[in-house]
């Protein structure tokens, strides 16, 4: 069966990759959903680090009484969560009106428990029960140990945003950790309408391959990755298992273009943001990439599910001594590493901003 447009019936997503109190509090964000069409967002630790750094926005709520004696990373869910469900209540209307297809927002579980599924799935069901929010995804790493904890967070009727994702095959192991979930909720008469996206990392690709390979594959090789997952995904929506789940009230665990700021200063901002157009999918940018791409006047044609061109590329960077798989498997380890880092980083900030304040606290993360 040739596949349609995946989604077919929406048009591509936008949403910010970016969420701090500056946002909420001088009303941009909301100026974002009215005058750009931000109809979601994402976050993670890096971003919420570099806001701790570069002002005082959260002074008084890291002052807070109510924060004395909390860990550093129950105080770090506190503050994050108050920002995170403030922008859920800002996009709700978008969710209502799109039947929980759109306007969400994300929050991650600990980096540090990739390797514990029970841990994560715990720490998952405990973000969950504390924002409160329907249109709350909570994200975990698409790696080998993330995916037990995925299935099995799905099941338990958490919505996941899959992250940290870098290749076809990586998500499409993610879809199969949804579909799994999902089939295993209607065997046990449970609601299958629980919603997942899957992100997958797209400049990545060139920051890293650029160097390996020839000038004119230069910043080709994401958007060639990209356009393999997307025949990938709409071939899965398909598929006869897929469209039996989704007659019995399953939602598209939809694919969401993540890292798709330019990273090389010689090249069009909206390179990745041109190229990743496509029915059905979410294509999350920082600022300044959303602001280039809602002022242009002509977008470029986007992705096609014919990945002949795709596959050349692909082909062509084999041929010039790149291990494309390899090098996607590095992506994700290494990708994995740096949130820990970050997390790591951003914990080490908190609890030097609260010693700067004057605020009690213990160190430690939540049990």
């Amino acid at each position: 069966m040739e596949p349609t447009n995946p989604a077919g019936w929406l048009k591509q997503s936008l949403w910010l990759d970016n969420i701090n109190r500056e946002l909420l509090d001088s009303g941009t964000l909301a100026r974002y959903i009215k005058e750009l069409q931000i109809t979601g967002l994402t976050s993670n630790p890096t971003i919420f680090d570099e806001a701790l750094a570069e002002g005082s926005a959260y002074d008084s709520a890291i002052r807070n009484p109510g924060h004395e004696g909390l860990s550093d990373e129950a105080l770090f869910m506190d503050l994050a969560l108050d920002d995170l469900t403030r922008a859920a209540d800002l996009f709700r209307p978008i969710h209502v009106e799109s039947d929980g297809m759109d306007g969400w927002v994300s929050m991650e579980v600990s980096p540090l428990l990739a390797h514990d599924a029970v841990a994560t799935v715990a720490a998952a069901l405990a973000i969950q029960k504390q924002a409160g929010r329907p249109n709350l995804f909570v994200k975990i790493p698409g790696t080998r140990e993330g995916l037990v904890a995925i299935e099995e967070a799905i099941f338990l009727g958490v919505p996941v945003n899959v992250t940290l994702l870098f290749s076809r095959e990586q998500y499409l192991a993610a879809a199969s950790a949804y579909l799994r979930a999902i089939e295993r909720r209607i065997a046990g008469g449970l609601d299958a309408g629980v919603a997942s996206v899957a992100s997958l990392f797209v400049s990545r690709w060139d920051r890293a391959a650029n160097s390996r390979l020839p000038a004119h594959l230069h910043n080709r090789l994401g958007i060639a990755v990209a356009g393999c997952a997307y025949r990938a995904y709409s071939d899965s929506l398909a598929s006869p298992r897929w469209l039996a789940a989704a007659a019995r009230g399953a939602r598209v665990q939809r694919l969401l273009w993540a890292s798709t700021g330019t990273k090389d200063p010689g090249d069009s901002k909206t390179l990745y943001a041109e190229a990743l157009d496509a029915a059905g999918t979410i294509d999350t940018m920082p600022e300044r990439t959303l602001a280039a791409y809602s002022a242009l006047a002509h977008r470029g044609p986007g992705l096609s599910l014919d990945t002949r061109v795709a596959q050349s590329v692909l082909d062509a960077a084999s041929d010039s001594g790149l291990d494309v798989a390899r090098l996607g498997e590095e992506l994700q380890q290494d990708g994995a590493k740096a949130f820990s880092a970050s997390w790591t980083e951003l914990l080490g900030r908190l609890r030097a901003k609260r010693k700067s304040l004057g605020a009690a606290s213990i160190r430690g993360a939540l049990p």
